[in-house]
């Protein structure tokens, strides 16, 4: 059984050997956070498509402000489940990290889409099928099986791991050298590609496995038996995965409002499903005064958040020891209470057929695999056949970090993903076209 002294370390990865609490006006996990804030790959989000197109005359969510949402919530789940889990275990009390819980999971939020590629999920989609239907088969028999496996069921949670721990060319051992605990909580899927199946769900290649292995031993994080590497969840990751499931549900219904994709009836309805009388009679007070339709639906919206943070902290807390045992296999969402979880299914149906479905969602999809499927066309050629002079000139292009150069073509082909992957949007889009000769630099 997991425990809660030994789940959560300031031990920084790639770090431990210099390992100590250092004295200054931050606590660990507060440095973690500032560390995600002030990287160069939490700015790329700013311009990396969370549902809908980047914004036109209406602004709408991207990466950057929906993992700020999510790690305000999270950092909610936290407090209220340390505040909870000090009322049913006392002893805890004296564990001072215990009050660190909404600082972790805070940090961990911040990190949990960094690994996702341009264009949405259908980034994500558009890579691994490029190797399991498209041009890249080609591989298939040629580069490492596990690395085939990894790639062809291409993860967003799996990159994000690697992001923050691999040693990139020229840069620090460790990658972002954050605490193991932050690190635990980010990894959602915690067992290897073999293990993926048809959703594609995993939390970490090949290439990162023993770093996973080493913070799960350092944690106590239970060991599943099997052929496979198959962990039990950190328990903190059950916290950060409700926070960015209320955010993006609710979030995407109040875009697809501003967006004229669903009428305010429709909203209200499916928002006022969440409040009992006393609550709606309340709402209906302020809406005397705040007339405007998306103040309303913005009102209610946080009305709701506020609601879901308390019941998932209670759910976490009625499940803690099966959690601990790693033995619980839901979602904190799926176990509210039966008047929340039919509100909220209600809303996912509601997204599912009039938001993702949605022309505008469509056309950014379409347009995400043809950029992204060319981009990977021109550079696994590339670095299969690095000598010829339009490979260099394609490869000139490429940070150095990224090691398109290497002697092993299973790590240029790694490259190249940790080189797509990290793009945004627009530089995604610019490339595609420079490379296709449709945009030229000013003359």
């Amino acid at each position: 059984m997991m425990n809660w002294q030994q789940l959560l370390s300031t031990k920084r990865f790639g770090l431990e050997e210099r390992y100590k609490i250092a004295e200054h006006n931050r606590t660990e996990f507060q440095r973690d956070f500032d560390r995600l804030i002030f990287s160069n790959p939490f700015r790329r989000l700013q311009n990396k498509t969370q549902v809908f197109p980047l914004p036109g005359s209406v602004f709408v969510h991207n990466r950057l402000t929906h993992s700020l949402e999510v790690s305000c919530v999270g950092r909610s789940l936290g407090n209220s489940v340390s505040h909870l889990l000090i009322e049913k275990h006392p002893e805890l009390a004296n564990n001072t990290l215990i009050g660190e819980i909404g600082s972790i999971v805070s940090a961990a939020c911040l990190a949990h889409d960094l690994g996702n590629p341009p264009f949405g999920h259908s980034g994500e989609s558009a890579i691994s099928t490029y190797f399991s239907e498209g041009a890249g088969k080609s591989l298939e028999g040629i580069i490492k099986d596990k690395l085939w496996s990894d790639i062809v069921h291409f993860e967003g949670n799996a990159n994000a791991f690697r992001l923050l721990t691999h040693q990139f060319k020229g840069r620090r051992k460790g990658g972002f050298a954050l605490t193991y605990s932050t690190l635990a909580s980010i990894v959602k899927y915690p067992y290897e590609s073999k293990l993926a199946g048809s959703k594609s769900k995993f939390g970490f290649f090949a290439t990162e496995k023993d770093n996973f292995e080493r913070i799960a031993s350092e944690l106590g994080i239970i060991k599943h038996d099997g052929e496979a590497v198959h962990y039990a969840r950190h328990p903190l990751v059950y916290l950060v995965e409700a926070a960015d499931d209320i955010c993006y549900q609710l979030m995407d219904i109040e875009d697809a409002h501003k967006l004229r994709i669903l009428n305010s009836s429709e909203v209200f309805e499916l928002l006022n499903a969440y409040l009992n009388e006393e609550q709606l009679s309340s709402a209906q007070e302020v809406f005397k005064t705040v007339t405007d339709a998306n103040e309303q639906i913005g009102y209610l919206r946080s009305i709701i958040i506020g609601l879901l943070v308390q019941q998932a902290s209670s759910t976490f807390i009625a499940n803690e020891e099966e959690i601990l045992r790693g033995e619980f296999t839901e979602d904190l969402i799926s176990c509210l209470p039966d008047k929340t979880k039919s509100a909220y299914e209600a809303c996912k149906k509601t997204a599912y057929k009039k938001i993702y479905r949605s022309k505008e969602v469509a056309d950014i999809e379409l347009a995400g695999y043809k950029i992204i499927r060319t981009l990977l066309d021109y550079y696994i050629e590339a670095v299969q056949s690095p000598e010829k002079i339009y490979s260099r000139l394609l490869i000139d292009k490429v940070p150095t970090q990224y090691d398109m150069l290497a002697d092993d073509l299973n790590i240029r082909v790694q490259a190249v993903l940790d080189f797509i992957s990290g793009m945004t949007d627009i530089y995604a889009l610019d490339l595609f076209r420079k490379i296709n000769g449709h945009s030229l630099p000013a003359i």
